[in-house]
């Protein structure tokens, strides 16, 4: 007999390998019965299969890697090639380290006509060199039974088996049989599911893996089409954060469209961007934007969190979408072709700039190009319009374009009609001068304009990221424009440069039929020709990664975005192909539309809804206490039933008593997590936590500690804190009421 104390681990006969190879089971006693030879053999055969072509894998990467950045430079499209395979093999090279064998999820047994097939999945797909499949990739078609079969609709399996790894050894695995022919010999069955055990697991400080246990009904949404925006609605723990986080990877692997543009994730703090940090590299996507809606703005990326603005009619004003229409009425008025005439003069007559010349000029520009990119269209409109208009052959074509770009009257007039706009500053102008604002937002009532007005114009608040943005848009980059020039005048001073070497070889060349001649003149000169070009040079414009346009827009915690916060989005996505994710029982300002509504109103069009009502996170004990908190304020709201009982009732003490229990709980706790919603005292140790409602959005925690509840206020908003601050336990809920 085998000691009590020591793990079950199997040694199992590879057929293809030569020798014994040691088992990935290292099954812990409490489970001794899963470790029969004829549970597992199969599957440790399987997976020595894996390990050693992972082995193989990574051997030719890290070769081809070496052998990559060896390689003399190149320049133009290849060097972007050799860039784009450099990086695909760093990162399944990296994806492969992270995880090993334990790379596979698990196996099912699919009915065919031949008989039954094991089929395992698993991050990516993996083949041998003989091109026999040994995993199939998660979001392949041919996975999806894995995760969608129920007993109700089986989708053609007899049995499926679901992994729990752990130092990259099997520690647990769960089997479902939806056929009598699973049973024989094949099958150890447990009470409960894989699912429901992960349940109860102490939480850590990243978001746990949960791919191999996601839940049919996620995975219908995971799988979704993104032709069309598609609402995914779900109460607290209903695990709407993690169907967005894999729709996400699924959508950049099986939708190739979405190559072109990428997907944008936005979150809805830093704290849940630092917990779900693992979860996108873990299923093997690491090119997806993972971002806060403050982090699109460049004024909202200073790190810490932008407050709100103070006043509610403020908050309200800035937060309709129809001030965005004032920022667009700034910006055109800024625009303004003179209406007198001009003399220019030029070493050979006055040139007469007339107002239908400028009018000419400002309708150039292509429409929805910004301000400033527009600026130089407008300019070498109208000098081209005077050259053609007053070129002769006593006035040289040339000469005169010159003479009039160095016009300081021309120059002195355009600046005036058309300046170089800051978009921030266009913004700012509107909260410092009331006279202005009148001119842009004539519809605001004076009290309206008399709130919005403010001494420093530009301390910033998070309901003026959206303006902000808008301004940005509208205007371009101020510094584009500059760019652009002198990236013109490198590339002309470049050309000029190889011109001029070019003739110097070619006169020193006295032999016309040389290769020198022939490498210049002959057929493939253009091409030589280009490859002069110091493209190191040129000075790089400043792209922002964030501005768009991408294919995909996945937003959590969507219910809390504002009208214009939503332009901000639907900016970024013309396509309208978009996820959005949330609960309208947890929007502090309420949402009292149904979530076509809103969405309609904001422009969005053929809304397709799916829902999540089964609440797997938060215990039926905390939800019995939640449930009527936000009731109270709510009566409607779309509450989920909890799937599981944690047997630990919600206490309640004063918040003097919040030292000792967090004490007491970490003693009692090896691991795991706890987090103070309402009260910053420090506590020293590193697993406690402490969050606002705000900021404990979209995060879990296996005890919460919530101080003072009733002082986060009444009406929706107190409500909503408090039902958010409560449904964050994952095991316990204790509330310090000060009462007491």
């Amino acid at each position: 007999m085998r000691p009590e104390s020591t793990p079950v681990t199997a040694l199992v006969a590879d057929p293809q390998a030569p020798s014994w190879s040691p088992s990935v089971f290292a099954l812990p006693p409490a489970v001794s019965r899963k470790a029969d030879p004829a549970l597992i053999a199969a599957d440790d055969a399987h997976l020595a299969a894996i390990r050693d072509r992972l082995a193989e894998e990574i051997a030719a990467l890290q070769e081809r890697l070496v052998r990559l950045r060896a390689a003399p430079a190149r320049a133009g499209q290849e060097a972007l090639e050799r860039d784009l395979e450099i990086h695909r093999s760093s990162s399944r090279l990296q994806l492969l380290g992270r995880f090993g064998v334990d790379l596979c999820l698990g196996r099912m047994v699919v009915a065919g006509a031949a008989g039954s097939e094991s089929v395992y999945i698993g991050r990516i797909g993996l083949s041998d060199a003989d091109g026999r499949r040994l995993l199939v990739d998660w979001r392949a078609p041919a996975a999806e039974p894995f995760f969608a079969a129920t007993h109700a609709d089986p989708e053609g399996l007899i049995s499926r088996r679901r992994y729990r790894w752990a130092s990259r050894r099997i520690t647990d695995y769960w089997d479902e049989v939806f056929d009598p022919e699973g049973l024989e010999g094949a099958a150890a069955l447990d009470d409960q599911s894989a699912f429901i055990a992960s349940l109860g697991a102490s939480r850590s400080p990243r978001m746990r893996d949960v791919l191999s246990t996601i839940q049919a009904d996620q995975d219908a949404i995971i799988r979704a089409s993104s032709r069309a925006p598609l609402v995914v609605d779900g109460g607290p723990g209903t695990g709407k954060t993690v169907v967005a986080l894999h729709r996400a990877a699924y959508l950049m692997h099986a939708e190739q469209r979405l190559g072109h543009g990428g997907i944008l994730f936005i979150g809805p703090h830093q704290p849940y961007l630092a917990y779900i940090e693992d979860v996108l590299p873990g299923l093997g996507e690491d090119s997806v934007r993972v971002c806060t809606l403050s982090d699109l703005v460049r004024e909202g990326r200073a790190g810490d969190r932008m407050p709100d603005e103070r006043d509610p009619l403020a908050r309200i004003l800035k937060s309709n979408a129809r001030l965005l229409d004032a920022v667009a009425s700034a910006v055109r008025y800024h625009e303004h072709a003179p209406s007198a005439r001009l003399f220019v003069e030029t070493p050979w007559r006055d040139v007469i700039v007339e107002p239908a010349v400028w009018t000419e000029a400002f309708d150039a520009p292509e429409p929805g190009t910004s301000h400033n990119d527009a600026r130089d269209v407008v300019w070498e409109a109208l000098i081209g319009a005077l050259v053609e208009d007053n070129a002769d052959e006593d006035v040289p074509p040339r000469q005169l374009d010159r003479a009039l770009r160095q016009s300081d009257a021309l120059q002195r007039a355009f600046v005036a009609a058309w300046p170089v706009l800051d978009p921030a500053g266009v913004v700012a102008d509107l909260w410092a001068t009331p006279a202005y604002l009148r001119i842009c937002a004539p519809w605001l009532a004076d009290d309206e304009r008399a709130v919005l007005r403010r001494e420093d114009a530009r301390a910033w608040t998070r309901q003026d990221l959206p303006l902000l943005d808008a301004a940005r848009a509208l205007t371009g980059d101020p510094e584009g424009a500059r760019q652009r020039r002198r990236q013109e005048a490198v590339s002309a001073e470049e050309r000029e440069q190889r011109e001029r070497v070019l003739d110097e070889l070619l006169a020193a060349d006295d032999d016309k039929e040389s290769a020198i001649t022939g490498f210049f003149f002959g057929d493939e000169s253009a091409g030589v020709r280009a490859m002069l070009q110091d493209e190191a040079a040129l000075p790089r414009l400043d792209s922002d990664a964030l501005a768009g346009p991408f294919a995909h827009v996945i937003v959590d915690e969507a219910q809390e975005l504002s009208d214009a916060e939503w332009a901000m989005l639907l900016r970024r996505v013309p396509s309208q192909s978009l996820t959005i994710v949330g609960d309208r029982a947890q929007a502090r300002h309420g949402f009292r539309e149904s979530w076509t509504e809103r969405l309609e109103r904001v422009g969005l069009r053929r809304i397709a809804q799916a829902s999540l009502r089964i609440n797997y996170r938060t215990p039926e004990e905390v939800m019995a206490e939640a449930e009527p908190a936000i009731r109270a304020a709510l009566p409607d709201a779309n509450v989920p039933v909890s799937v599981r009982a944690s047997g630990i009732p919600v206490r309640h003490a004063t918040p003097a008593d919040r030292d000792g229990i967090l004490a007491a709980w970490l003693a009692a706790h090896d691991d795991g997590i706890a987090c103070v919603i309402g009260d910053d005292r420090p506590f020293p140790d590193a697993r406690v936590r402490f969050r606002t409602p705000m900021t404990a959005k979209g995060l879990e925690f296996d005890l919460v500690v919530l101080v003072d509840p009733e002082s986060f206020g009444e009406g929706i908003e107190g409500a909503v804190d408090r039902y958010v601050a409560m449904t964050r336990a994952t095991q316990e809920l204790v509330v310090l009421d000060r009462g007491r």
